[in-house]
């Protein structure tokens, strides 16, 4: 069992994460507030309702934390810089890392989310690799390139572990919408191989002291490339949306 902390913990990846966690590990949630969370989902947890954009809030939120899984932020495409994406997408990252790496604070590794968004400007017919640069298609994209390099400074200055995961078309469901496309099924991810690779993050020996992996399901076509993610950290996706389609 492991102490873990989640941030933006309220949000749509945030409740299946914890739903999918909270038995086999200690969890601390955090988010701005817990007011519209199914009780019964916080049982067994504890949770903090802070603002993290605020770099007070981080004073010994980490003390006794082993891993954390930061999903906190703005996830639309419309995000704009001053809006929202300063405070939630450049900040709260920011305040993360830095109060992660100060002395005497070891936090095992850090898990984060970043998204396709990164990268979603390359042409539709390209399968992205994660040593291809970044390209992204909007401000929110842009966001995550930031916190990739950021977390990638910390790792290789700071010695933090860390994964980034470039999180595709997330589907609480567990399938892919009715009416997508090509597209959307080519970036489709589902919970249930998202909660596996979560468990992967977790587990795996890192042979460097950062590492970016694709997150999407075993589609047909998929637009990430996932090779890495296999070969790295074990990651086994079991959900192919291209035959859930059908």
């Amino acid at each position: 069992m492991a102490r873990i902390l989640i941030t933006g913990a309220t949000g749509t990846i945030g409740k299946v994460i914890t739903h999918h966690l909270k038995k086999q590990h200690e969890l601390t949630l955090v988010d701005i507030h817990f007011d519209d969370v199914d009780k019964q989902l916080l049982e067994g947890t504890q949770t903090k309702d802070l603002d993290l954009s605020l770099e007070e809030n981080w004073e010994g939120l980490l003390d006794e934390i082993e891993y954390v899984l930061h999903l906190a932020g703005d996830p639309s495409p419309d995000a704009e810089f001053y809006g929202s994406l300063l405070d939630l997408n450049y900040k709260i990252p920011y305040n993360l890392f830095h109060q992660a790496t100060l002395e005497p604070m070891h936090i095992k590794r850090i898990i984060f989310a970043s998204s396709i968004h990164a990268v979603d400007a390359y042409p539709a017919n390209v399968q992205v690799h994660v040593n291809q640069p970044v390209r992204p298609a909007d401000l929110y994209g842009v966001s995550k390139a930031y916190v990739e390099a950021l977390a990638s400074y910390y790792a290789f200055t700071k010695g933090q572990e860390t994964i980034g995961i470039r999180i595709g078309d997330f589907k609480e469901s567990g399938k892919p919408a009715p009416n997508a496309g090509p597209e959307g099924l080519a970036n489709f991810l589902s919970a249930r191989d998202f909660c596996h690779l979560i468990d992967c993050t977790l587990s795996a020996d890192l042979q460097e002291p950062f590492l970016l992996v694709n997150g999407i399901s075993n589609n047909t076509f998929p637009r990430l490339d996932i090779d890495q993610a296999r070969v790295a950290i074990g990651y086994h996706p079991q959900d192919n949306a291209f035959e859930m389609k059908e």
